[in-house]
């Protein structure tokens, strides 16, 4: 099991869609760790709050390290990413989150049409340490970082990075944080894995569609579990297994997590569909990671306590 790191020299050119066809910056052994810089959101252009996304963003967002291959990893494999540690890293303030026209959860967009004006374009630099977020003189935020984007190659297509959906891609799952494992299907040899987009906080749903995006140094584990072919993400914590579903509308999204949790505790925890489908009606949870991308973000839960 070897440590590699891949820093923001070595990963060169970032890549805003998540597919087989860019060259893998990283080869490594199933058991390997690495420890990866990202970048936030906005690849760094919002350098303070008189850059407004309007006049300083490219026609890429969401950056996305990558693509790492595993060694062995071959179509019907799952890929394991645990998620060792997240360090913020950077200049203060290196926090941003900001309010963008037309996007949103309170706002018209492009897939929700409306008659209003935008809503004002308001940029936020926050001081982040793994202490917290300094919002205001009153108002610290909890240091509770995660990654925002992560995922593997669709066997085909290659998919903006701001898509989440079967491969993962832009989830906002808080759940996706140290100490968990998200498992991805493989589709491609290698896996092809993608990550960036980290947040120091968020809440459910990202309502304005910007969290406190950070640049990291986010250091990874990543393993292969053969003969494991997953049609959607699936996370496993030291107290839950979750399962997640990336749809519009929200509902399907919902549905789609909670059928495949139905199904893997048919499949691996020896339940009958209908029993499992009773039980989760009783005591699953629902997470919902974001409520303004392309495609919404819901994760499905239950306690292993159950299980």
């Amino acid at each position: 099991m070897t440590a590699h790191e891949l820093t923001a020299a070595k990963q060169g050119e970032y890549h805003y869609t998540v597919g087989p066809y860019a060259e893998p910056v990283l080869e490594i052994e199933p058991g390997d760790t690495v420890a990866v810089e990202t970048e936030d959101a906005f690849e760094g252009a919002i350098e303070t709050e008189d850059d407004l996304p309007s006049e300083v963003l490219g026609e890429g967002h969401n950056p996305q390290n990558g693509p790492i291959t595993v060694a062995g990893a071959t179509p019907g494999d799952a890929l394991a990413v645990t998620i060792e540690r997240i360090e913020p890293r950077g200049p203060q303030p290196r926090g941003t989150t900001c309010t963008v026209p037309y996007f949103g959860g309170l706002s018209a967009t492009d897939r929700t049409a409306m008659l209003h004006d935008p809503l004002p374009e308001i940029v936020k630099k926050l001081r982040v340490t793994t202490e917290g977020t300094v919002w205001d003189d009153d108002i610290t935020i909890p240091y509770e970082p995660f990654v925002g984007t992560i995922g593997t190659s669709p066997r085909i297509d290659s998919v903006n990075a701001l898509t989440p959906f079967k491969h993962g891609g832009n989830m906002d799952l808080p759940d996706v944080r140290p100490g968990n494992t998200i498992y991805l299907p493989v589709e491609v040899e290698g896996g092809y894995l993608y990550l960036g987009d980290c947040h120091a906080a968020q809440g459910d749903g990202e309502l304005c569609g910007v969290a406190i995006e950070i640049p990291t140094t986010t250091t990874i584990t990543v393993d292969v579990v053969e003969d494991w072919d997953l049609e959607w993400p699936r996370l496993e914590s030291e107290d839950f297994v979750m399962s997640v579903g990336s749809a519009r509308p929200m509902e399907d999204a919902a549905r789609t997590a909670y059928a495949d949790l139905v199904a893997w505790l048919a499949d691996d925890y020896g339940f009958d569909e209908m029993e499992a489908y009773m039980l989760l009606t009783q005591v699953g949870q629902v997470r919902l990671g974001n409520m303004v991308d392309p495609n919404y973000t819901v994760g499905a839960g239950i306690d292993k306590s159950y299980l």
